[in-house]
């Protein structure tokens, strides 16, 4: 951020005497343009991508590395610097050899795997980076959009390299699957598989690259970041940073939630600053290996309109069939529908069942809990059911 940006934040701070200049920048599923501390993967990256800058295909690469090490968005980030720097002037996205050439074409595109579901989905999202044209959402089917790729990708000096996040998540479109949906253009694309976990048969001929955990300082340097941009002057001291990077343990998702979180809980006080009260109970609702919220706000409006009441709801004593009766009174579904979205949710990970007492020798019934940030949840997804309707 330019420094000019940065003083006129300050001044609308302290004007509107709000704790909160930008939560965007606070925001655990809002990625930077230029991730911090990730220099050495950069670098390692554009290793890996070498052969673009002559108008060539790299090979498929893996990037792999933990919870909250900030893959996305070292991916997100390169792809958008290479297509600004190589695009052509008249494109946003495309991207040559060099800028206004009439050479060897290569296109950088992003999939996020947690919001792809289908083929159709699929070759819809590549080719709204491919194509100058709008690609349609409806009217069309899967053939006909697998028909538009290969024209797009059909002359010999059009290319892409295409990168699929989270491809080794449950609900995830899986690397494999891209392949297949890939094949009648396989010469013209290379893969990037983006995850926790290499993809099954990975071949120990292409790069795989390591992202780390955060280090302590670096996480340090990624909270002052996002604080220095996101809060009023003042509302954060260095030793509360540092004490939200301890306790994240690396993990830039939990810092950050953490951060929000407590901006949430600040604000609703009507604090100048972020408290110690804050910051602990805004950390108190970060569950200890938990669910990254991308993944929760990557779900259909209803289920999360159901999570929503969950958390409002306090649910962590009372059995699931209660729970669920309580939802349903909130919302248009029935109690049978609430009841099934919460065990599917349970088994995607994303809530966690957890047994009560039984007073017999029966099936002793089971509680439900979120297993992810519920503070920045309840600010960044939908609102409670209430009266409003709601389909399924």
């Amino acid at each position: 951020m330019e420094l000019q940006e940065r003083i006129a934040r300050r001044v609308s701070a302290r004007q509107g005497r709000s704790v909160v200049v930008d939560r965007d920048h606070l925001s655990p599923v809002v990625h930077r343009p230029d991730p911090v501390g990730r220099g050495p993967v950069l670098e390692q990256l554009l290793d890996a991508f070498e052969p673009v800058f002559d108008g060539e295909l790299p090979p498929a690469v893996s990037v792999v590395g933990p919870p909250g090490s900030g893959t996305s968005a070292i991916i997100t980030a390169l792809f958008g610097a290479l297509n600004d720097r190589l695009s052509e002037p008249t494109r946003t996205i495309g991207t040559t050899t060099r800028a206004g050439s009439t050479g060897p074409v290569t296109w950088f595109v992003y999939v996020d795997g947690r919001r792809v579901e289908s083929a159709f989905a699929f070759y819809q999202e590549v080719l709204s980076v491919l194509s100058q044209e709008p690609v349609p959402k409806s009217g069309v089917g899967t053939d006909d959009l697998r028909d538009r790729l290969c024209n797009r990708l059909g002359r010999p000096d059009h290319r892409a390299v295409i990168a699929l996040d989270h491809h080794d998540e449950p609900e995830s479109l899986a690397y494999d699957r891209t392949h297949d949906l890939l094949e009648p253009v396989a010469e013209s694309v290379s893969t990037v598989a983006v995850g926790q976990t290499v993809p099954d048969n990975w071949s120990d001929e292409n790069p795989t690259i390591s992202v780390p955990a955060y280090r302590n300082h670096e996480l340090v340097d990624v909270v002052t970041d996002r604080a220095s941009t996101g809060l009023a002057a003042g509302a954060l001291d260095h030793e509360s940073i540092r004490t939200i990077a301890t306790w994240a343990d690396g993990n830039a998702h939990d810092a950050l939630a953490t951060l929000f979180g407590a901006s949430v809980l600040a604000t609703t006080d009507g604090s100048d600053r972020l408290e110690s009260h804050h910051l602990e109970t805004a950390w108190a609702g970060v569950p200890e290996d938990g669910v990254h919220l991308d993944r929760v706000l990557s779900l259909s409006e209803t289920r999360q309109r159901v999570l929503a009441d969950l958390v409002a709801v306090e649910s962590a004593d009372r059995p699931i069939r209660e729970v669920a009766t309580e939802i349903a009174s909130r919302s248009s579904l029935t109690a049978g529908t609430v009841k099934r979205f919460l065990y599917e949710l349970a088994d995607r990970g994303i809530i966690e069942r957890v047994p009560l007492p039984g007073n017999g020798s029966g099936r002793r019934p089971s509680a439900v809990v979120p297993r992810f940030p519920t503070i920045v949840f309840q600010a960044l997804g939908p609102t409670t059911n209430g009266d409003e309707n709601t389909t399924s």
